[in-house]
């Protein structure tokens, strides 16, 4: 192969890497929370990305994992973090883990997404 092809590969690689990674910021393969929130058993144990506004900010001194709450046009879901949790106000893009200490007759207790990957959301 010509460097001239291999520059023609390398760029092509290059674009639809940062396409696939942009998705996400605009919309393409996320999954809003009041889908989550009306058929949680269907989501449970499954990797989401959510993308909303941070509504709430919990953070308990003595317990490494903090909270936080991100709400779309459909409702709001409660995402859990071991990192630095995002202010109030901020838009973000999560990637994590749906799960739930219990699923009762189809509805969830304490259900939550458990963060993998957060950025912010244009």
């Amino acid at each position: 192969m010509s460097n001239l092809s291999k520059r023609v590969v390398a760029r092509v690689v290059l674009g639809l890497g940062l396409a696939v990674a942009g998705c996400a910021s605009v919309g393409i393969g996320v999954t809003s929370a009041g889908d989550i929130r009306r058929n949680p058993a269907s989501f449970e144990g499954k990797e989401v990305t959510v993308r909303g506004t941070v509504n709430e900010v919990t953070k308990l001194p003595i317990v490494e994992v903090k909270s936080y709450t991100v709400l779309d046009s459909t409702g709001e879901i409660r995402v859990t973090t071991r990192g630095a949790a995002p202010a109030k106000g901020e838009r973000v893009v999560v990637r994590g883990v749906v799960s739930s200490t219990a699923i009762v007759g189809g509805h969830s207790l304490g259900m939550h997404l458990s963060e993998r990957e957060r950025s912010a959301a244009y």
